[in-house]
């Protein structure tokens, strides 16, 4: 793990970075590295690696908005200092972002392809380098799984995008027309194919690197045949029968899943790295779910001005503390209650509790966040070092039990259904049906980023986002009356303008201006 961290910021400031910055205008010695000289060694293309890897942090914040409060496990916490730039991320949960929404849908699309770039080029300089045959081979399915991840993210939030394969030479490789989701999803399967016939290998030892392993190509091989319009669920079944008999395990207990501690862990299938400190590498997701807070370092251990932008995003709904099931353990692991008092729209921070019976004292106040990430105390203002979950062996088995529902295996899929409730603390059930399985991996995965896109998978997402919405609405009456307009066209998102205007060829998606 500290290998593939150690390198990402050098890896970041190669001729691979998709950002720009006036340090290109200043003249290097000719000793320094190019890309002329670069893409030789097997140390230049880890460090490339360790580039494409880093493009993975551009998704846990994005999702807060795309992902979790796009669905009815969390939402945000009103404030009125947030009329500004910020009032675009409060959009997308109520369905009413577009085209013009602004940062986060497009950091994570311009992000996700930053990756894809990066990706490009190491398959693309591969065979002109130094490296043996064998480890060419260990480069390129590192390389294809990042990309096949990279497009999954883009298929399942834009569909159909254009399906960029070599390193862009020409303004003509950079502005190229849409394929369609199934086309993309057939790249996504051949490239994942590929990486594990390379022979990726399979995590044998915990704490693991954090590199891509077979278990997490299997993992994202079934989420693609379980996800694209012609669903293939035998060959996803398969996948994840192969990672059952795997090295990997549930941890006994399911906090520990998240804690520092434990990163990369026997559960961990695949997570994004991150370190705590002031060398870039760090996570600020638990700055942003906390509550707006003015005294805020009795939180967290140090104190930061978390007004505006930073806090009371992905704040757990009512609904969601509700649903769950009396007993399961989870609850209380993810989701914690601050509790304080307010002086006007400030909150000010008294104590911790646990949201299950909570009830709010005479004159006090009260603020839900999640609990998942939450490690205090912490040495840096809006830095923390906890790593974020993308598959975990408790998710795999849930997928599987919901692959085997599908195809009416439903005696097959129990066991794995029951596993996860077991280390929740919670009975077995006795029978397993789509709508239980849903349930589960709602809890089991809840603040993870995956109820939005599997509400969809399942074909949930209109009929429980609207019937979010009519919560919601008769919640907070400063929520307009087009909230909550969930079609099948706002089952994805809009291309933002300026990738229009920048290339000619990109058709807006149906349902969204042009």
């Amino acid at each position: 793990m500290k290998r593939i961290i150690s390198v990402l910021m050098m890896a970041a400031g190669l001729v691979l970075s998709g950002a720009c910055s006036d340090d290109f205008l200043e003249l290097y010695p000719k000793t320094s590295v190019t890309s002329g000289t670069f893409f030789r060694t097997a140390d230049h293309f880890d460090q490339a690696l360790m580039g494409a890897y880093a493009q993975l942090r551009t998704l846990p914040g994005n999702g807060l908005c795309m992902d979790e409060m796009r669905s009815d496990n969390a939402f945000f916490t009103y404030y009125a200092g947030d009329r500004g730039s910020v009032e675009a991320m409060e959009q997308s949960p109520q369905f009413l972002d577009d085209e013009t929404t602004g940062r986060q849908i497009s950091s994570r699309y311009n992000g996700v392809y930053a990756g894809i770039a990066r990706a490009n080029t190491i398959l693309d300089r591969l065979d002109a380098s130094e490296l043996s045959d064998a480890e060419k081979s260990k480069v390129k399915a590192e390389a294809l799984f990042l990309r096949a991840f990279f497009y999954f993210d883009l298929v399942t939030h834009w569909g159909g995008v254009p399906l960029m394969l070599h390193e862009v030479t020409s303004a003509e490789d950079a502005f190229v027309a849409k394929s369609s989701a199934e086309e993309v999803y057939d790249q996504i399967i051949a490239d994942v194919s590929e990486a594990i016939t390379l022979g990726i290998p399979v995590a044998a030892t915990f704490p693991q690197s954090g590199r891509a392993t077979a278990g997490a190509a299997k993992v994202l091989r079934a989420y693609a045949c379980m996800s694209k319009p012609a669903r293939e669920y035998a060959k996803a079944e398969q996948d994840l029968l192969d990672v059952t008999r795997m090295n990997y395990a549930l941890e006994e207990d399911y906090a520990d899943v998240y804690s520092p501690n434990n990163k990369n862990g026997k559960e961990s299938i695949f997570e994004i790295q991150y370190l705590d400190g002031d060398g870039g590498q760090h996570n600020d997701l638990t700055w942003r779910q906390i509550p707006k807070c003015s005294n805020n370092d009795l939180l967290m251990g140090v104190n930061a001005n978390n007004y505006g932008g930073m806090g009371g995003w992905s704040v757990p709904t009512q609904e969601m503390i509700d649903s769950y099931e009396a007993g399961d353990l989870r609850l209380s692991a993810s989701i914690a209650v601050a509790e304080g008092t307010l002086n006007g729209e400030q909150f000010f921070f008294e104590r911790l509790a646990e949201p299950l019976g909570y009830t709010l004292p005479e004159g006090k106040a009260y603020r839900y966040f999640v609990k998942k990430y939450y490690h205090p105390p912490y040495t840096f203002a809006l830095r923390t070092g906890d790593n974020f979950p993308l598959y975990r062996y408790g998710g795999a088995l849930l997928l599987l039990a919901d692959c085997l529902v599908e195809q009416g295996t439903t005696a097959e899929a129990l066991p794995y259904l029951n596993a996860v409730r077991q280390r929740a603390g919670l009975p077995a059930l006795a029978s397993a049906t789509k709508q239980n399985v849903s349930d589960e991996m709602r809890h089991e995965l809840a603040f993870e980023n995956h109820r939005w896109t599997d509400l969809v998978r399942t074909g949930q997402a209109i009929s429980v986002m609207t019937e979010h919405g009519k919560r919601m609405k008769s919640l907070y009456g400063w929520i307009l009356d087009g909230a909550y307009n969930v079609t099948q066209e706002r089952l994805i998102f809009a291309f933002q303008v300026r990738e229009l205007e920048i290339n000619a060829n990109l058709v807006q998606n149906p349902g969204y201006g042009n």
